[in-house]
């Protein structure tokens, strides 16, 4: 899986970008995020809410930082409801991509007790 490139105003960097009113914090946030999910192994799941734990947000924090395009260069079909469903939006591919890795799924929820991570 390709690493994600981080942008080069990050701390340290002479650079300046615009993000569009997104303040360093929020992106501090994004990075934090990606780098639990990225360590979500093959074959197993998070909830978004054992993702914030590990950062210190909320779940809807992690669902923001996921779907706000910074997560397509990691496991994002990874993280799921702790209910053990999926968002409707991209069901049909998360899903695919979590039976591909071996992923338990009975009527469409992830078998949690199986492959809760961490």
């Amino acid at each position: 899986m390709p690493r994600r490139r981080r942008c080069a105003c990050w701390p340290g960097s002479a650079a300046r970008r615009d993000h569009g009113g997104v303040t360093r914090a929020a992106l501090d946030v994004d990075e934090a995020v990606f780098d639990v999910v990225d360590r979500i192994p093959v074959g197993r799941v998070c909830t978004y809410g054992g993702v914030g734990r590990l950062v210190g947000v909320g779940p809807r924090r992690v669902a923001r930082a996921l779907s706000g395009g910074g997560g397509g260069a990691v496991p994002w079909h990874r993280v799921v409801r702790a209910d053990g469903t999926v968002a409707e939006p991209v069901r049909v591919e998360q899903l695919a991509r979590l039976a591909a890795e071996g992923v338990p799924i009975r009527g469409g929820r992830i078998d949690l007790a199986a492959v809760l991570w961490p």
